[in-house]
């Protein structure tokens, strides 16, 4: 531009800084900011939002307050997009107290919360392991005129499932049709994850079973948490059976659901069909882990299969080949 003899105003500033905060470029979105007094442009609202955004999607929570701290200065008062993008940059950085107090700071500066700044919030209370607090903060939204969407619930879900409260999940998720608000494949893979931990293995496949008919298609996820249901519960023929449907309806199976599946035979005492799903994963591309492992030898030392436990942990290639000389078994 200078070349071109065009002088650079806010509004290029402003557009370039937005710019590299949609490519994640918080260094530049900083240096262009710092560039604006030398250049005689006077930085606003949207500047500084556009940076503080920058700065939140580099998971640089401090610098995003640090520019949020400075617009007073600056005669600018935040509102409600500089404060959704701070209170998200708390949120990344685990910094849920921060975002809380963010959230109550609003009302003084005259600024009004609305749906966007609440998740934010209850995503922030989420991710630090405070369900009791997401809960508090989603039934501040209706005093608020802030009406929860799908995000809301979401976030709501995966609190109450870290938090091990697998009623309340439930309960928030019936609630969402009453709302016009409708479950997508992460509220049920949370759902189905929260009743995983409770060991409401029924619910789970409940859960599970009512998905096609609210037009949501189960994904790896939403299977894996279903078949750690079924693990945790006992139930090794339901676990084998969910994995063999994920091939059935196009959802190809991860390490995490082989390793649910063994755990479950592991269990039930069938060490053969551990040792047939472990052998059967590098057909699928799949490389087993230290967890795979430890199952399926498990799984041989409650068989009394010594030996084969001994191999796998030596390493000996394809010990189901071994296993069929004492009895076979498939998964399948």
């Amino acid at each position: 531009m200078p070349e071109a003899k065009v002088v650079p105003d806010t509004i290029t500033y402003n557009a370039a800084i937005s710019a590299c905060e949609k490519g994640s470029q918080w260094k530049l979105a900083l240096k262009l900011l710092s560039l604006m007094p030398e250049a005689r442009v006077v930085p606003e609202k949207i500047t500084y939002s556009a940076a503080i955004s920058a700065c939140e999607k580099g998971g640089r929570w401090q610098l995003a307050l640090n520019l949020l701290s400075l617009m007073p200065e600056a005669k600018l008062a935040p509102d409600k997009i500089t404060y959704s993008a701070a209170i998200s940059a708390c949120k990344k950085g685990g910094q849920w107290q921060l975002a809380l107090t963010l959230l109550s700071l609003m009302p003084e500066t005259r600024v009004l919360s609305d749906r966007i700044t609440y998740n934010a919030a209850i995503s922030a209370c989420e991710k630090g392991g405070r369900w009791q607090l997401a809960l508090y903060v989603l039934s501040l939204m209706p005093e608020a005129r802030a009406v929860p969407n799908q995000i809301t619930y979401n976030a709501a879900i995966s609190a109450c499932e870290k938090g091990f409260q697998w009623q309340l999940a439930l309960s928030l998720l019936s609630r969402m049709p009453q709302e016009g608000v409708v479950p997508d494949e992460i509220t049920y893979s949370a759902a189905i994850s929260v009743c995983e931990h409770g060991g409401q293995w029924q619910l789970a496949l409940t859960l599970l079973s009512r998905m096609p008919a609210a037009r949501v298609v189960p994904n790896e996820i939403t299977y894996n948490a279903a078949i750690s249901a079924c693990e945790k519960g006992g139930q090794w023929r339901l676990a084998l059976g969910l994995l063999s449907s994920m091939i059935g309806m196009s959802v190809i199976p991860d390490e995490v659901s082989f390793n649910a599946a063994i755990r479950a035979c592991e269990k039930g005492g069938h060490w053969q069909l551990a040792l047939s799903l472990l052998s059967s994963m590098p057909d699928m591309r799949l490389t087993p882990d230290v967890f795979t492992y430890s199952s399926a030898m498990s799984a041989c030392e409650k068989g009394g299969q010594w030996q084969l436990a001994v191999s796998l942990l030596s390493g000996v290639p394809d010990p189901l080949l071994v296993a069929r000389k004492e009895g076979s078994g498939s998964w399948r």
